[in-house]
């Protein structure tokens, strides 16, 4: 899922900027956008303060694009974080599975060892 997540802010993050030169410029931009599965329209697009962000659960709030912004990179920069802590735990538990079948392999062949001993005695 952060993987998923990090190229989506990086994304929003780039169109805020887009919408900021937009806002420098006075210029509107005509764009395309899906209405349900088989129906698309045209929209133009002017020059705003404030953008919609889709928060999850159903959840959208309009913000400031500065405020978006200042949201999306911490967003950005704890998905960021997490990724890289959840790598690590990965690499923590790969490390212990490992280790537990080395373990498990020398239980198993001290076991015949022993069923070997105690059979020729």
């Amino acid at each position: 899922r952060l993987k998923a997540q990090i190229p989506e802010l990086k994304s929003s993050l780039n169109i805020i900027s887009y919408l900021e030169h937009l806002k420098k410029s006075g210029s509107t931009v005509e764009s395309h956008y899906q209405l349900n599965d088989s129906l698309f329209s045209k929209a133009k697009i002017k020059p705003t303060n404030s953008v919609c962000l889709w928060l999850g659960a159903n959840v959208m709030l309009e913000y400031d694009i500065d405020e978006a912004r200042e949201l999306l990179l911490k967003n950005q920069e704890t998905a960021v974080k997490t990724l890289s802590a959840v790598d690590d735990d990965l690499g923590f538990i790969r490390d212990q599975t490992t280790t537990i079948e080395v373990n498990m392999a020398r239980v198993y062949n001290w076991d015949v060892k022993k069923r070997q001993k105690d059979k020729s005695s």
